[in-house]
C-alpha cells in the first residue's frame, strides 16, 4: 500500500517527468512573498499575520454593504432644486438612463445639518449623522455601468467582467489574520447569497484560504448560524484523532506535489474548521454581551450583525463585510419612499451604535469603515408615476470612517440635481487605492503572480484620495 501511495503519477508528476519544464512553480510562493515586500515561511500559516508597506492606522476593516444602490440624492447628497422640477424634465441633455423617465422626483426625505462639520444628512439617517464628524462622505464617487452584476464585481472585486479577486481576500492575503482559528474574512448576509453569490467575496486565483467565509445571520442559533459547526457523532477528542490522520495522509499526497494551491487550500479549512468549532461558538454568542450592549444595537438583524462584527474585530478578524440581504433590497424602481425608510430604519440605529461602541473602546481608530451600495439612483422617476428611481452609476455617495480617515468632510460634488459627480470625480479604483493606502499599502505594490503577469486590485489604475487621510 506504501509503495503504491508513493510511485503513484499524477498527470502533472507525468508532464514533470516529461521534460516540459513546470519546475518554475516552485518559484510561486516565493514571488508572490517578494510581491508584499516581505518574507513569509513556508511551514507559516497563510493567515499568519504580516506587516504592511508602512505603518497605518487601520489594522481591519469592515464594509457596510447596502446592496441594490441606495439613492445618493435621498441619503448624503441633498439636491433641493430637485423640488423645482417634481414632475418635470430636467433641462440636461446629458441624462441618459436605462429606462423611460417621468421626470424629476424631488426627494421625500428632510436633510438636516449635523455636528460642528454641519453636513448635511438625510432624516433617513439621523442617527449614523450624530457621528458626522467622524466621518468622510464621498459625494462624487462614480462607476462604468448601470447594472448591478458588473457593478458589484467592480465594487468588490476592482473587475466588471472578470474573475479577480476580492477587496477582502487581497486585504488578508497582504495582512494575514490576528486569530489563527477564525476565518480572516467573513461576509455576513441575511436570507440568502446576494446577487452574483460568492464570487463578491472570492480569492480567484489568490490562494483559497483568503476566500470569505459566508454566514447567514438571519438565524440565531449557533448551529444554523454556522453549518456544521458541531460534529453530532463524534466527541472533539475523536475529530482531533481523525483530523490528524487525515492530515499526515495529506501531507504526504502533498509531499509529491508541492506548491499546489487547491491541496494547501483543503488542508487548511480542515484545520480552520476544526479549531472554529470553540472560537465561533463564543465569538457569535449575543448572550455573552451585557443586557445594556445588546439594547444598544437592537434586535433587528442588522443590530445584531454589527454586534457579532464587533466580537470579531476583537478577536482579531481582518476583514468583515456585513451585506443588507439576499438578492437586492435597495433597488427600488418604484414605492421607494416606503421601502428606503424601512431599509434605512433597520440600519440607522445600529450604524449608530456600531461607531459609537468602537470609538468608546478605543477600536474606531484601528478599524476603516466604508458605507455603499454598488451605485446610486437617478434624480429622475421611472415611468409610470413618480415613485421611484432607475440605476445611475454616472454619480453616488458612499462614506468612510475610523482608521486614518479624516472625518466631518465632504470630498467631490455632483452637479445641481445629482446625475453625474462633477468635481473630484472619484473613480472606484481609486476608492480600492484609498483603502489599501489607509491599512498601509501601495496598491501598486500589493500584487500577486499568476498567468505570466502581476496582478493587483486596481489593475492599472487609481490615485490614492489624499484629502481624505487625516
Amino acid at each position: 500500500m506504501n509503495d503504491l501511495f508513493s510511485t503513484a503519477l499524477s498527470r502533472r508528476d507525468l508532464l514533470q517527468r516529461s521534460g516540459l519544464g513546470l519546475g518554475m512553480i516552485g518559484l510561486l510562493g516565493t514571488l508572490a512573498d517578494g510581491a508584499r515586500g516581505h518574507s513569509t515561511p513556508a511551514a507559516l500559516s497563510p493567515l499568519a499575520p504580516r506587516q504592511p508597506h508602512f505603518p497605518a492606522k487601520a489594522k481591519h476593516f469592515v464594509h457596510l454593504f447596502m446592496n441594490g444602490g441606495p439613492s445618493h440624492v435621498d441619503t448624503f447628497d441633498p439636491k433641493p432644486l430637485l423640488a423645482k422640477y417634481h414632475g418635470k424634465p430636467l433641462p440636461n441633455p446629458n441624462l441618459r438612463t436605462e429606462r423611460k423617465t417621468a421626470g424629476a422626483m424631488r426627494s421625500p426625505f428632510a436633510f438636516q445639518r449635523y455636528g460642528q462639520s454641519g453636513i448635511e444628512v438625510s432624516e433617513l439617517f439621523a442617527r449614523t449623522a450624530r457621528s458626522i464628524d467622524d466621518i468622510a462622505v464621498v459625494r462624487s464617487l462614480h462607476a462604468e455601468v448601470p447594472n448591478h452584476e458588473p457593478s458589484l464585481m467592480l465594487m468588490n472585486c476592482g473587475d466588471g467582467r472578470l474573475p479577480r479577486p476580492s477587496v477582502g481576500a487581497w486585504i488578508t492575503y497582504g495582512l494575514g489574520s490576528e486569530n489563527q482559528n477564525l476565518p480572516g474574512f467573513l461576509a455576513l448576509c441575511p436570507g440568502g447569497y446576494p446577487i452574483v453569490a460568492t464570487q463578491n467575496w472570492r480569492a480567484a486565483f489568490l490562494p483559497g484560504a483568503y476566500q470569505g467565509t459566508y454566514i447567514d445571520t438571519q438565524h440565531t442559533d449557533i448551529r444554523k448560524l454556522i453549518e456544521n459547526i458541531q460534529n453530532p457523532s463524534l466527541s472533539t477528542k475523536e475529530q482531533r484523532r481523525q483530523l490528524d490522520l487525515v492530515h499526515r495522509l495529506n501531507q504526504r499526497h502533498q509531499s509529491q506535489r508541492p506548491n499546489d494551491p487547491q491541496l494547501e487550500a483543503r488542508i487548511q479549512s480542515f484545520e480552520l474548521a476544526y479549531r472554529m468549532q470553540m472560537e465561533a461558538t463564543d465569538a457569535f454568542d449575543l448572550h455573552r454581551e451585557p443586557l445594556k450592549i445588546r439594547e444598544l444595537y437592537g434586535s433587528g438583524v442588522h443590530g445584531r450583525q454589527l454586534l457579532i462584527t464587533r466580537r470579531l474585530l476583537e478577536r482579531g478578524v481582518r476583514v468583515v463585510q456585513v451585506w443588507s440581504g439576499g438578492g437586492q433590497p435597495w433597488d427600488n424602481h418604484d414605492n421607494l419612499e416606503k421601502q428606503h425608510r424601512q431599509l434605512a430604519q433597520s440600519w440607522d440605529g445600529a450604524i449608530a451604535a456600531f461607531l459609537l461602541d468602537l470609538k468608546q473602546r478605543g477600536m474606531l481608530e484601528s478599524t476603516l469603515i466604508l458605507w455603499s451600495g454598488e451605485f446610486g439612483r437617478t434624480p429622475v422617476a421611472e415611468l409610470p408615476g413618480l415613485s421611484g428611481r432607475d440605476h445611475n452609476h454616472y454619480g453616488f455617495s458612499v462614506w468612510l470612517a475610523g482608521g486614518g480617515v479624516k472625518g466631518g468632510m465632504v470630498h467631490g460634488a455632483t452637479d445641481e440635481f445629482g446625475f453625474a459627480a462633477v468635481e473630484k470625480r472619484v473613480h472606484v479604483h481609486d476608492l480600492h487605492a484609498t483603502i489599501l493606502h489607509l491599512l498601509g499599502f501601495d496598491h501598486e505594490k500589493l500584487t500577486y503572480r499568476y498567468a505570466g503577469r502581476d496582478f493587483r486590485l486596481t489593475d492599472v489604475h487609481g490615485h490614492v484620495i489624499k484629502e481624505l487621510l487625516a
